[in-house]
C-alpha cells in the first residue's frame, strides 16, 4: 500500500515543467507551501470519506469557539481543519515540510498555550505531520506531541488512527 505522502509527491510532480524547478532554492518555499496545502486537502477529504459519524462537520481553515490569539478573543485562532458536532470541537493542524524550516518551531512554540485553551473548553487538538523537514526537528516534535490529544504521520494507516480518535471523541 502506498502512503498518502507518496501520492502527494506524485500528484505534485506531474505539474512540474522540469526537475530544475523542483530543486531551485527560489521556488523551494512556494513548492513546500503547495505540498502543505495539498496534504491539508487530502486529510480533510480522507476524514470526510472515512469518519462515518452522523452530522459531523469537517471544515478547512476553521475556528474553535473561544480559542483566540488574544485574551480579548478578538483574533480567533485558525486551524487547518476543524471537526465539529454539536458542542464538541477538534482543531487539526497539518504540516508537510520537505526541508527544515521554522514552521514546526512556530507550531511547537504555540502548542502549550493552544492545548491549555482547548483543554479548558473541553475540546481536542490533533496534528498530522510528514516530510523530512518536520522529522529533523526532534525537539519541536516532542513538544507538540506533549501538547496534543492525537498526533499522527501522513499515511493511510495513521489517518485511520486519527479517524478512530475522532470517533471515540464524537460518539
Amino acid at each position: 500500500m502506498k502512503s498518502v505522502t507518496t501520492l502527494v509527491y506524485q500528484i505534485n510532480c506531474k505539474n512540474l515543467l522540469s526537475k530544475d524547478i523542483w530543486v531551485s532554492r527560489i521556488t523551494a518555499g512556494s513548492q513546500s507551501n503547495t505540498l502543505g496545502q495539498i496534504t491539508q486537502t487530502l486529510v480533510k477529504n480522507y476524514l470526510e470519506d472515512n469518519l462515518d459519524i452522523p452530522n459531523i462537520n469537517i471544515k478547512g481553515n476553521g475556528h474553535l469557539p473561544g480559542i483566540s490569539h488574544t485574551e480579548s478573543n478578538d483574533r480567533p485562532t485558525t486551524f487547518d481543519i476543524v471537526a465539529s458536532k454539536e458542542n464538541k470541537y477538534v482543531g487539526i493542524e497539518v504540516s508537510f515540510q520537505v526541508t527544515t524550516n521554522s514552521v514546526i518551531e512556530r507550531k511547537a512554540g504555540q502548542a502549550k498555550s493552544r492545548f491549555e485553551q482547548i483543554e479548558t473548553l473541553g475540546y481536542k487538538i490533533g496534528y498530522v505531520f510528514d516530510g523530512a523537514g518536520n522529522f529533523q526537528r526532534e525537539n519541536a516534535l516532542k513538544t507538540i506531541c506533549s501538547y496534543s490529544h492525537c498526533t499522527v504521520a501522513f499515511s493511510l494507516k495513521e489517518l485511520d488512527v486519527l479517524c478512530s480518535f475522532l470517533k471515540e471523541y464524537f460518539l
